[in-house]
C-alpha cells in the first residue's frame, strides 16, 4: 500500500543519499558523481517517503526535448514489496512527458520494465580487470574548449545528443578526468575516466581503432591505476571484442530498453564505444 508514502523531487543533499544507496547496491557509482548528474537536470530526482524516512528513489533526467534516461530505481529493503517504487516510478515518469526514454535495467527489474511499456533494445555488459599501464604521447588532457566537439563526437556513437550532462562531465574534477587522442588528421578518440567506490571506470570511450582504444585505456591505467571498468553495449562489437582480448572479465549484464521509438544507435557499432553510465545513459 502507497497511501502512506509522499513522492517528491529530491533535494542536492539527497542525490548524494541516492548515490550511496546506488553503492550498497553493487553498482558502484563514482566519488564525485553528483554534481555533474545534478547538473543534467535538478528537477529529474525523485524519492518516496514514509513517516519522514526516505524509502525510494529514482530518476528521470531530461537530455533534451526528445529524450529522457530512468535510472537509479532504488527501494530500500524494508520498504519493498508496498508498491511504494512502483508510485514513485509512475510519479517521475511524468517528468518525461512525451520524450522517448531510455534505462539500462538490471536482470531482475526487466519484466516490470516492459510491463510498463519499455521494450528491448540491447544489451550492455560490464568488462572489469587490470590492464598492462603505458602512457602514451598521443594522448593528452582534453581542453576547455574542446568539450563541445567531445560532445558531439559522444552523439555521434550513441546516437542522442547529451549537452549539459556531458558538458558537466567531461569538465575536470578531482577523481574525473578526460583525454583526448591526436593523430596528423585531429581527434582519433577520447575517454573520460572515474574513481569509484571499487576500480576506475573508464566511461564514455570511442576510438576509431583497436589501437588508439588500446592506448587510451592503458594510459587510463598508468594515471590512475586501476582495475578498471567499462560498460559496453552489445551495439559496439569491436570494443567488446578488445575487452575480451585484454582479458578482462565479464561482469553483470543491464538490458538497454526504451519506451517509444528506440533512438539510432550512430556509429557505436562503427568504431570502440563505451557509454558514460548506466545511470544518466
Amino acid at each position: 500500500m502507497t497511501q502512506n508514502a509522499e513522492f517528491r523531487t529530491a533535494t542536492r543533499d539527497e542525490l548524494e543519499t541516492i548515490l550511496e544507496w546506488a553503492a550498497e547496491e553493487g553498482w558502484n557509482p563514482g566519488v564525485e558523481d553528483a554534481a555533474a548528474f545534478w547538473r543534467a537536470d535538478p528537477e529529474g530526482f525523485f524519492v518516496a517517503s514514509v513517516n519522514g524516512d526516505l524509502a525510494a528513489s529514482i530518476s528521470v533526467v531530461n537530455h533534451t526535448e526528445d529524450f529522457a534516461f530512468l535510472g537509479l530505481y532504488i527501494a530500500r529493503p524494508e520498504f519493498r514489496g508496498q508498491g511504494i517504487g512502483y508510485g514513485l516510478w509512475q510519479h517521475a515518469l511524468k517528468h518525461a512527458g512525451a520524450r522517448v526514454v531510455g534505462l539500462d535495467g538490471v536482470p531482475d527489474q526487466q519484466a516490470n520494465y516492459a510491463a510498463s511499456g519499455f521494450e528491448l533494445f540491447s544489451a550492455t555488459t560490464r568488462f572489469i580487470g587490470d590492464v598492462a599501464a603505458a602512457e602514451s604521447n598521443s594522448v593528452r588532457l582534453a581542453a576547455p574548449e574542446e568539450v563541445a566537439t567531445l560532445v558531439d563526437l559522444e552523439a555521434a556513437a550513441s546516437g542522442v545528443r547529451k549537452p549539459v550532462y556531458l558538458g558537466a562531465w567531461f569538465v575536470s574534477a578531482e577523481s574525473r578526468q578526460t583525454w583526448v587522442m591526436q593523430d596528423a588528421e585531429g581527434v582519433a578518440g577520447y575517454c573520460t575516466a572515474r574513481r569509484c567506490r571499487e576500480g576506475v571506470k573508464i566511461g564514455p570511450i570511442w576510438a576509431e581503432r583497436e589501437g588508439g582504444a588500446k592506448a587510451l585505456i592503458a594510459h587510463v591505467a598508468a594515471q590512475m591505476g586501476g582495475p578498471v571498468i567499462l560498460d559496453v553495449p552489445d551495439t559496439s562489437a569491436p570494443l567488446k571484442a578488445l575487452c575480451q582480448t585484454l582479458d578482462l572479465a565479464p561482469g553483470f549484464a543491464t538490458a538497454r530498453m526504451f519506451r517509444g521509438t528506440p533512438v539510432p544507435v550512430g556509429k557505436a557499432s562503427e568504431g570502440y564505444f563505451a557509454v558514460s553510465t548506466l545511470e544518466l545513459g
